[in-house]
């Protein structure tokens, strides 16, 4: 699984040997681009999600619940970038897109016919429809490359939520279809003889409760489901 602490190693890396790549002036790649008053692009990318987990009251009476805890899955993103300059240092950005993610609730259970703790699994597959906007502050371009920060708000559509179906006798974990989160994050501009190319990473805080409480074990000792996230994308503008 992909730690954040490493791709966040990596990234500083690529960007300080970008920097001592780029010590003396060079010519300009692409000099008029950041005049565009619009432009578009695509990105894709790669993401870790995770839930933020509060209990409900009656997991610390659960004789027989353990363990309940959420471990974060990877998934993969792709979207569509639509900027608006609004003035030197700062553009308006709205980036649609479809992220495949998946996150898994582990919870351990004791057997008082056998005294022995069950393991159990309940993995919960999302396909997300996003609807991020974010302010972009840039730094001054040196040479071919300009360093960023952005941060803003999306709304999140599940369109694999399964809150609404029959489980009939599976007792699965239902998370509602609407969510809402803050957004920040950081990467580099990079302006290559014909397009630019960004590596940026973004952490996401969810807002919204996503459970869809019923009487089940496994979500009534719930009482928050929120989403945590981080996304690696690479933008082509």
């Amino acid at each position: 699984m992909i730690k954040i602490r490493y791709v966040l190693i990596i990234f500083f890396c690529f960007f300080f040997i970008t920097v001592s790549a780029q010590k003396y002036k060079k010519p300009q790649n692409l000099p008029r681009y950041d005049l565009k008053k619009l432009h578009f692009g695509f990105t894709l990318g790669v993401n870790s999600l995770d839930f933020r987990i509060k209990k409900d009251d009656s997991f610390l009476s659960n004789d027989s619940l353990y363990v309940l805890q959420s471990q974060k899955q990877n998934g993969f993103n792709l979207g569509i970038v639509s900027n608006l300059r609004l003035d030197k240092y700062f553009d308006l950005r709205f980036i649609p897109a479809l992220v495949f993610g998946e996150r898994h609730l582990s919870y351990s259970f004791n057997d008082t016919l056998t005294n022995t703790i069950i393991n159990q699994k309940k993995k919960i597959e999302s396909t997300l429809l996003d609807f991020p906007i974010y302010i972009k502050y840039k730094s001054e371009r040196y040479n071919n490359f300009r360093t960023y920060v952005l941060s803003g708000f999306k709304y999140s559509l599940d369109i694999a939520s399964q809150d609404n179906i029959d489980d009939q006798g599976d007792e699965i974990v239902k998370l509602k279809k609407n969510d809402i989160m803050l957004e920040i994050g950081f990467g580099i501009d990079f302006y290559l003889e014909y397009f630019k190319f960004s590596p940026q990473i973004k952490l996401s805080y969810g807002l919204i409760n996503l459970l869809s409480k019923d009487d089940a074990v496994y979500s009534n000792s719930i009482s928050h489901l929120k989403t945590n996230g981080w996304m690696l994308s690479f933008t082509f503008e």
